[in-house]
């Protein structure tokens, strides 16, 4: 009777593994990665200040006027000095 039983417990150990490997052993199981989807923030952009344009105006007596330029921007100088002559009228002295 006891062979009966042991015959039945080791019958029904054989039959539940099933010859599969277990997770662990053998390839282990691909999971779905989760999309994860990072937003970056806009950073606002200042526009940048305009070049400095240093303007040292003179006027003589005549009530004619004068200026002396200084920046490190050749094309803002140039743009100033011909607003200068364009509204005063006047020459610029070197």
């Amino acid at each position: 009777m006891k062979q009966i039983i042991v015959v039945c417990v080791l019958l029904a150990f054989t039959v539940a593994c099933d010859g599969k490997p277990s997770s662990s052993q053998g390839k282990p199981e691909v999971l779905p990665v989760p999309k994860v989807t990072v937003e970056k923030e806009k950073a606002e952009k200042a526009e940048p200040l305009p070049p400095e344009v240093k303007i040292k105006l003179k006027r003589d007596g005549k009530d004619n006027y004068s200026w002396e330029l200084s920046g490190s921007d050749v094309n803002e100088i140039i743009k100033i000095n011909e607003k200068l002559r364009k509204n005063l009228g006047g020459e610029q002295q070197k």
